[in-house]
């Protein structure tokens, strides 16, 4: 949800593990996969120069990227992809013909979360599906299959702050202020900063 992520690319990973650097509306969000806690709003406005609205499948890249001590785990950690496949489908525009209202992400992606402290590691195969809904007011509904890195920043959601890998059938919804909630309909969500401390 941009991927859970759910095959969160650069975007999806942004918006789900809260990156800010990422666009978002892709989870925009990954994993990715991921510091704003909403992500970014170019997914939802679309990213620029992309034909995925035509029905193709465009490439969306995770990038690496940095979360401060405490805003996940108590330490500060980096995220790098190992395998970073991660590909975008819109399906649905708004009225206007360019914002993104609902879109499809797909891919291998897998990442190496390290304690940038003690350099502790480790890995995670972040590439489930997702369609992801966008709407007017930046929140947004990840509908999720299979594994996904969740980022839930202090008070941030309806988890503890900590980095997730949530595998299964779910749905996490990203509310305009940034909190996340996610729903298992059945699957684990499994807190990764204790293996890295």
């Amino acid at each position: 949800m941009r991927r859970i992520l759910l095959t969160a690319a650069a975007a999806a990973l942004a918006a789900v593990t809260g990156l800010a650097a990422a666009p978002a509306g892709a989870a925009t969000v990954p994993p990715a996969s991921a510091a704003s806690s909403a992500g970014s709003s170019a997914a939802s406005s679309g990213a620029p120069g992309a034909v995925a609205g035509q029905g193709g499948w465009e490439a969306w890249p995770t990038p690496a990227s940095d979360l401060p001590a405490g805003s996940r785990c108590d330490f500060p950690v980096h995220l790098e992809p190992v395998v970073d496949e991660g590909q975008r489908r819109v399906l649905e525009y708004a009225p206007d013909g360019t914002t993104v209202r609902r879109a499809a992400f797909r891919g291998a992606l897998v990442l190496r979360i390290t304690n940038a402290t003690t350099g502790a590691s480790y890995v995670a195969d972040a590439g489930g599906r997702a369609v992801v809904d966008y709407r007017p007011d930046s929140s947004q509904t990840w509908h999720a299959h299979g594994p996904v890195l969740l980022g839930v920043g202090p008070n941030g959601g309806n988890l503890p702050r900590d980095l997730y890998l949530v595998d299964g059938v779910y749905t996490i919804d990203i509310s305009s202020t940034g909190y996340k909630t996610l729903t298992l309909r059945h699957g684990s969500a499994e807190p990764l900063c204790a293996k890295l401390a």
